[in-house]
């Protein structure tokens, strides 16, 4: 292997920011903040959004978190799609003759 081109693997503190869960792994992440682990040593700090402490497949709730209001922008752009789609499967389609003829 080439040397010096691989990122440095070294002990890293990854924290759920949704359940404030922490634990102590290997990884080659970049962290910018530091915390004082258990054991009185300082190590990078990762924050994570979600992980097996708050993710619906492990936990079996539904927590829904939402980041940056991308929910609730979800809901204004597709609140009347429904609505529409309904309306229109009623409605007779233009140039058809609704009359009952026998």
């Amino acid at each position: 292997m080439k040397p010096d081109i691989h990122p440095t693997y070294r002990p890293v503190v990854f924290q759920d920011t949704s359940s404030e869960f922490t634990f102590l792994t290997q990884s080659t992440i970049d962290a910018k903040e530091t915390i004082e682990w258990e054991d009185g040593n300082t190590y990078p700090l990762a924050k994570v959004e979600i992980s097996s402490q708050s993710h619906p497949f492990y936990t079996g709730k539904q927590v829904l978190i939402d980041t940056g209001g991308r929910v609730e922008r979800f809901r204004r752009r597709y609140a009347n799609v429904g609505i529409n789609t309904e309306a229109k499967a009623s409605a007779p389609a233009e140039g058809e003759d609704t009359s009952a003829e026998g």
